[in-house]
């Protein structure tokens, strides 16, 4: 009774200026008994309070579960449904549903059992609020042989807070996802622009604002991600029913909650900063932001907005202030509209009631007076810009000469880079620009079309290459915009373009410090000449505009592989039958390249990012920077230079340099793991030793379970023989010898044709790394870190 009376104390004062009895604080809901805007339940030990709160000075009230000894109201019902004060009550009826009325109607139902269950189940059902904070919907049974089943519960609909043991990810069985959402300002609970998740395929808490990644954590494995952690205990756990990240205070007396501020930030209530979103925009990439795609030419890196107290003044009639009152934006999407208009000085909210709204302040005649007496109570966010907004003369000299020296700076490596591929040509008796460059110059001397006969002894080859001029190619991509940037390649950025015909082409522009660059351009080039299937991409051209280097591609409107294969949303996109053609066209490209081109073609760099999918989700294999090409009669080949992606590497090229067609069988086969699990290479966990793709699948080969590789958002579309076959193919074409490994011949020959017999895969090719938990006879993967790096973790249930 005294924990009572205590939250009873706490929540009045802070709360409700009404007056209450110890009486009305219990913890427990009954059948047939209602809260109302007078009542409220408080935990066993007075840790939480449940009522109708009344939120600034609005005449609205919602039902919420707060901190007895906080100010932060940590989960609510209905964020965006508030109820008129003092209307509101939560009722649990004898039909075992819990509902709120509003002014005696229905407003939101939280459960309700169907008539069927609630006709035919004896059980009792009660709502209780515990000391964890999570208010729950439980059956109680008569017989303690029974276990009192969960029918609902808060931390199943987590609000903007995530109290120690509520879940962040997903449930495989339901699909439903558990994430944070901000509120839209501190004075509004309405649901807010951004949101915490658990990326669970990449293993990384993330913030979003509005979709768009603004923060991550880098993955669990990562040093950033542990010493993000070092105050928590956290758990990762990943079956088939669910995959989600928890925390735990390593200080179990002290109270800890995190809170997702509507600016982005994400700190516990204790007063320690977990992730500061809210300075994640422009160019910074501190502590895990990402840096925006969109960037003016009139921001500059060092570029910030500062909270400034005073007011605006016009010195020109010229200025405007224009303003946006769409209640629905947050003071983030004021800075993100600011920083993308280069005459936007600075903003505020518009409305100050709910903190909503913007105001811009645009145009060079502005003076901004601050107020250095703390009178004022005017706050705008201004921009600090390290770019010159003067006709100061000195001031653009000394700007001037600064940046002709950073100029010279950042020349140092390219001209470094430059000398030492020279010195090595001069050592090895060739000169680097009579073997590369000279080539590709000898391509420009023509104003039209190249034929590929005269480069090649094959008179029969029929394929053209155009070259384009670098006016053409600088039109069509409206000068490298960053509006039309597609990625980052290894060798340099990709550009969507449209020429003059309207065909749409992606060119990839190389880095001009690139050590590879150049006989990666000629490489392709030469490729091109003699490559031509269905399932590779087309290259159109080329262009050479001095030190520039440029590939024009057919464009691929559905991007690559790893856009949907290793996204929590795209990836629902991908059912099997459309998985099950990826995997067929990449085979048959693969045995093109092997076995039916004019020459023998190693990829060496096969996998999910460079596979490219047109209109009709058909993938093309691209990327032919780094292939070989082999004599039909040579089998293998060594090298001094690895070259490609660890995780798709044949065990013997990437320890011994050795490759071969069987290399490219090894990426297949992992490619294969990908595809049907959803899920990238490393991200699967075993007992005794973090284990790639290939590793887990064997161990799953080896219990006989393979079906729990398949990714959950396959649903009922999965063929589960066909889906086993691609996975057994996919473990033969990873074995740890590269003779056992079938070709692409004998591969495409078991994926199309099913009375096809397959031998039993040997032992698979894997790699292992740091330890991780797993507990418990079933096999469960769990994973809980602390600042000690790992400690004990106790199993859950499939």
């Amino acid at each position: 009774m005294a924990s009572c009376i205590t939250c009873l104390l706490i929540f009045s004062s802070l709360i409700w200026t009404h007056y209450y009895t110890a009486a009305s604080a219990r913890d427990t809901l009954k059948p047939g008994e209602s809260l109302n805007s007078t009542t409220f339940l408080c935990s066993a030990k007075g840790t939480f309070w449940l009522g109708f709160y009344t939120y600034g000075k609005s005449n609205y009230s919602q039902l919420s579960i707060g901190r007895s000894d906080g100010n932060n109201i940590g989960w609510i019902a209905s964020r965006d449904k508030p109820i008129l004060y003092p209307s509101g009550v939560l009722t649990l009826d004898n039909n075992k549903t819990l509902k709120i009325l509003d002014q005696g109607g229905t407003r939101l139902v939280l459960y309700s059992a169907s008539r069927e269950t609630a006709n035919t189940n004896t059980s009792t059902v009660v709502a209780i609020l515990l000391d964890s904070g999570n208010f729950i919907l439980q059956e109680v049974n008569s017989t303690h042989e029974l276990k009192n089943r969960v029918l609902w519960q808060s931390f199943d609909h987590p609000t903007d807070t995530l109290y120690p043991g509520m879940k962040l990810g997903v449930n495989h069985r339901n699909g439903h996802i558990l994430s944070l959402t901000s509120a839209s300002s501190a004075s509004n609970p309405k649901p807010g622009p951004f949101t915490l998740e658990w990326e669970y395929k990449t293993q990384e808490l993330q913030i979003k604002r509005r979709g768009v990644v603004y923060w991550t954590s880098g993955a669990s494995t990562s040093m950033r991600f542990k010493l993000l952690m070092r105050r928590y205990n956290f758990s990762i756990v990943s079956n088939k029913n669910e995959d989600y990240f928890s925390y735990y205070s390593l200080n179990q007396t002290s109270a800890s909650e995190w809170l997702l501020a509507s600016t982005g930030r994400l700190f516990d209530f204790k007063g320690v900063d977990i992730a500061r979103a809210d300075n994640c925009y422009g160019y910074n990439t501190d502590g895990g932001c990402q840096r925006w795609a969109e960037k003016p030419t009139c921001r500059h890196i060092g570029d910030i907005f500062e909270l400034k107290t005073g007011f605006f003044r016009q010195t020109t009639t010229n200025s405007t202030f224009p303003s946006d009152s769409n209640e629905s934006l947050s003071i983030s999407d004021c800075k993100d509209s600011c920083w993308k208009n280069c005459e936007c000085l600075g903003y505020s909210f518009l409305n100050a009631d709910d903190e909503s709204g913007c105001q811009y302040y645009t145009g060079i005649n502005w003076e901004f007076i601050q107020d250095f007496t703390g009178d004022s109570t005017q706050n705008f966010n201004m921009l600090k810009t390290k770019s010159p907004r003067s006709n100061d003369t000195k001031k653009r000299i000394f700007i001037g000469t600064g940046i002709t020296v950073a100029t010279l700076l950042l020349m140092v490596p390219c001209i470094a880079c430059y000398a030492l591929r020279r010195r090595k040509f001069a050592l090895s008796g060739e000169n680097e620009t009579n073997i590369i460059e000279d080539e590709l110059l000898d391509l420009m001397r023509l104003d039209r079309p190249i034929d590929a006969n005269a480069h090649q002894n094959d008179g029969n080859m029929r394929h053209d290459l155009s070259v384009f001029s670098y006016a053409s190619v600088m039109a069509a991509t409206c000068n490298f915009s960053q509006e039309n940037k597609l990625g980052q390649g290894g060798f340099g950025p990709v550009y969507k373009g449209k020429l003059v015909t309207g065909q749409e082409v992606a060119v990839k522009r190389l880095s001009k410090c690139s050590g590879q660059g150049t006989l990666e351009f000629k490489n392709e080039l030469i490729l091109i000449y003699e490559l031509q299937h269905k399932n590779l991409v087309k290259l159109f051209g080329f262009c050479i505009h001095g030190e520039e280097r440029m590939l024009i591609y057919e464009y691929m409107p559905n991007k690559s592989l790893d856009y949907f294969l290793f996204d929590s949303t795209r990836v629902t996109l991908l059912d099997w039958k459309k998985r099950f053609n990826i995997i067929e066209g990449i085979a048959q490209g693969l045995l093109y390249l092997h076995k039916y081109s004019r020459v023998t073609v190693i990829h060496r760099d096969l996998k999910a990012s460079n596979i490219l999918l047109d209109e009709n989700m058909n993938p093309k294999i691209s990327d032919f920077g780094m292939a070989r090409i082999f004599k039909h009669n040579e089998l293998e080949a060594n090298t001094n230079r690895v070259v490609g992606t660890y995780g798709y590497m044949s065990p013997e090229y990437a320890m011994e340099g050795l490759f071969s067609i069987k290399s490219d069988v090894y990426s297949f086969g992992v490619l294969i793991l990908e595809i049907v699990s959803g899920r990238r290479n490393n991200s699967f966990y075993n007992a005794d030793r973090l284990l790639n793709i290939v590793g887990y699948a064997w161990e799953l080969w080896k219990e006989g379970t393979v079906l729990e590789l398949m990714d959950p958002a396959l649903g009922d579309s999965c063929i589960k023989d066909q889906l086993l076959r691609c996975v057994h193919v996919g473990l033969l074409c990873v074995e740890e010898n590269a003779a056992d490994r079938p070709t692409m011949s004998d591969v495409v020959s078991m994926l199309t044709n099913q009375s096809t017999p397959l031998p039993l895969p040997a032992k698979a090719a894997f790699f292992t790394g740091r330890n991780v938990v797993e507990d418990g006879p079933s096999g469960k993967k769990s994973e809980k870190f602390s600042s000690n790096e790992i400690s004990n973790s106790t199993a859950v249930p499939r």
